[in-house]
């Protein structure tokens, strides 16, 4: 499985990240949240990295404009839109783009499966809370195209290699405090991700 560290804050977090083997570094360019950070910021860090690891810029209700633009700052390589995105804004992105899906229920996770998606569990809040999906849903189905998230950490997410997932993307379930990783969860997860 492919994985998604979110929440990058920190250009140490994103090499401790991309040391135990990460595929994908996640940037929050949602004000809200504890784990925010500027593009300019996210520049700095993306800057110094080296190459062939995706940088993913999570958005949260916000016009194609700001997507284009943030994206350009930053130096990301892959917008992540959450919550619901009318098809206009799709139109008029330059970028590539991956959509979210906050799944209620089972009928949920099998929107837009004919393209690869994010499926995290639903909640009024921005985020997932560390809520977890119920995996019966993804008994049955193709999930090669699905990248999971959502209450996962190093301990469960090896229980996910049987369903097929073609990722999974954490955030909480890795770190010392909000924004803030832990290096050995990190590789911990990573190694038992893959």
């Amino acid at each position: 499985m492919k994985v998604k560290i979110c929440g990058i804050t920190s250009y140490k977090d994103a090499m401790d990240a991309i040391s135990a083997g990460v595929d994908a570094l996640g940037f929050v360019f949602y004000e809200k949240s504890p784990r925010y950070i500027s593009p300019l910021d996210a520049k700095q860090i993306i800057s110094k990295l080296p190459p062939f690891v995706e940088k993913v810029a999570l958005f949260v209700n916000v016009d194609a404009q700001i997507i284009n633009s943030f994206m350009q700052e930053s130096g990301c390589t892959l917008a992540q839109l959450h919550f619901e995105v009318p098809s206009s804004v799709y139109e008029q992105l330059f970028v590539p783009y991956i959509k979210v899906i906050r799944a209620k229920n089972a009928q949920d996770i099998l929107n837009f499966s004919d393209e690869y998606r994010l499926i995290d569990a639903y909640c009024e809040s921005y985020g997932g809370e560390g809520k977890r999906l119920n995996l019966e849903w993804f008994k049955n189905i193709d999930c090669s195209k699905i990248i999971l998230a959502g209450g996962l950490d190093s301990l469960n997410v090896e229980s996910l290699k049987s369903y097929g997932f073609y990722g999974v993307d954490v955030s909480s379930g890795v770190e010392l405090s909000k924004g803030v990783k832990d290096k050995n969860k990190v590789k911990d997860f990573i190694t038992n991700a893959k």
